[in-house]
């Protein structure tokens, strides 16, 4: 039986189509997956189920009965709840306060209260989704949140759960624990449906997958029967190189010399603890480790973003602080660019224009001035064209709000940023971070080519596959420290190991 059916979905954006007569239909107590492109329209369609966006033609089915999704309201009356990519929580008010936000009841809100404190432990009884209703979600750990999102939505009666691109922001542990819960969902007799890029966790985790491609549904296969390489090419079109092809490294003069930093965060607590290494031209060297453990801040030191507490650094022999004072423009000016993690926060303003953000941060350079040193605003349009070109972002309209790409398209626009500028020393947070397969191949073989044209790389990743397959060494953090260094292509265990502060004879003895 369907839990949700949806017959002729379509839904356009002025000139952009963004759903192209979808029909998709999702059994009852099944984990449904659905994969595309960045631009594919896959948040489109599941805005439309949860009453975002109202579709232009369609209809929806839930249960095999017709219903009309205006809003959010009319899809959580309809059993449908959501889990976004980017959490809809208030920080700074505690995990019972969440999820009963907007659900209270009662004008009574001790009363309110203690109900939902009461249903919070049968569903988590039920569900295994432990966690404490009074601690602050702000101070919960990533996973965590998530944990509190679903049960915002079992709080309101979800029996179809939708989650959209769910480990973008997990650590492997995180992810691992997160599998379990939906299966044990599913096994519960609920319906999920999840939004990912990643052909790993299709495989491991769904029962059906459809796959969408530039509005469409090409193909809905029992993922049993479908490998990985089949539904990559069936999202672009194409054939996908799932490896990194790379030949070795030919290291050559020291660009980026770190000796003895220690930064601290915000809070006060050093994060980065004593890290020394040096990175060649010509070479990728990774650093893994769970999140959590200095790499942002080291990150954030070494562009300039935070000031260290102790320590030096050299670019291209020349001390940073003397001559640019943890400027980050200073910096680029010097030749060092930087991808930063979460572009929402630091990558981009999200309200400006596409060619607007092609330029942040390079906007002084001459290039982009006219005659009277105002923003030369062709100019800025023909880079941005040029950069969406060269990177394939979707839709390719430099004039469009940054706001309105996808997380992917998004991302792929700092990386032209950053990249296409040529600097000599790349520091890259989380490159592929909600980007597809197809992009992922060329944000791949992109940063190799940049190493073979004597640029020197700092990667900074969570996909531990990722940086296995580009990294010619890896350096290890574990609380603030470097705890060990391996070649490319180390022993996945081997890392795993490091990652958690445990020597790997150790764990041998």
């Amino acid at each position: 039986m369907a839990a949700i059916e949806l017959i002729g979905i379509d839904k356009s954006f002025g000139a952009v189509h963004a759903n192209r007569d979808i029909n998709l239909m999702v059994e009852k107590g099944t984990i449904h997956g659905i994969v595309g492109e960045n631009g594919a329209g896959k948040s489109t369609l599941m805005s439309i189920i949860y009453g975002f966006y109202q579709a232009d033609r369609g209809e929806i089915r839930v249960d095999g009965r017709k219903v009309e999704i205006t809003d959010t309201n009319a899809a959580i009356a309809a059993g449908i709840g959501m889990v976004h990519q980017h959490f809809m929580l208030v920080e700074n008010f505690t995990v019972v306060e969440n999820v009963m936000l907007g659900a209270e009841q009662s004008p009574l809100l001790n009363k309110g209260i203690a109900k939902v404190r009461a249903e919070l432990k049968r569903l988590e009884r039920a569900h295994g989704l432990d966690v404490d209703p009074d601690a602050v979600v702000g101070e919960l750990p990533v996973g965590l949140q998530q944990r509190v999102e679903i049960l915002k939505s079992l709080y309101r009666g979800a029996e179809i759960l939708i989650l959209d691109e769910p480990t973008g922001v997990l650590t492997p542990a995180e992810a691992d624990q997160l599998f379990t819960v939906l299966k044990e969902l599913r096994d519960q007799g609920k319906t999920v449906i999840l939004i990912t890029h990643k052909l790993r966790e299709i495989k491991a985790i769904t029962d059906t997958v459809s796959v969408m491609r530039r509005g469409e549904i090409v193909a809905t296969r029992k993922t049993a029967e479908v490998s990985a390489a089949e539904l990559a090419e069936l999202m672009v079109g194409r054939r996908v190189l799932l490896t990194v092809d790379k030949r070795p490294a030919r290291p050559g003069p020291v660009k980026l010399a770190v000796r003895d930093l220690a930064v601290r965060d915000g809070r006060g607590v050093r994060m980065v603890d004593g890290v020394s290494f040096d990175i060649r031209a010509g070479e990728i060297v990774g650093i893994a480790g769970v999140a959590g453990n200095g790499q942002t801040e080291l990150l954030e030191a070494l562009a300039g973003i935070r000031r260290a507490e102790a320590g030096r650094v050299e670019l291209d022999g020349r001390p940073i602080e003397a001559e640019a004072g943890h400027d980050p423009a200073a910096l680029r000016r010097r030749g060092l660019a930087h991808v930063p993690e979460d572009r929402h926060h630091m990558g981009l303003v999200l309200p400006f224009e596409a060619c607007e953000n092609a330029i942040l941060g390079y906007q002084r350079d001459p290039k982009f001035r006219n005659r009277i040193g105002l923003l030369d605003l062709d100019a800025m349009r023909r880079e941005a064209k040029e950069r969406i070109a060269a990177f394939d972002v979707r839709p390719p309209d430099c004039r469009l709000k940054t706001a309105n790409f996808s997380g992917g398209n998004q991302q792929k626009l700092v990386l032209a940023r950053e990249m296409e500028r040529g600097p000599s020393v790349l520091l890259i947070g989380q490159p592929t971070r909600g980007v597809d397969v197809g992009a992922i191949e060329f944000i791949h073989r992109r940063i190799v080519e940049m190493r073979d044209e004597g640029k020197a790389i700092l990667l900074v990743s969570v996909e531990l596959d990722e940086i296995r397959a580009l990294s010619d060494r890896i350096l290890v953090m574990f609380a603030g420290r470097i705890v060990g260094e391996r070649s490319g292509g180390a022993d996945e265990g081997e890392l795993g190991l490091l990652m958690a502060g445990v020597e790997p004879r150790e764990a041998a003895e």
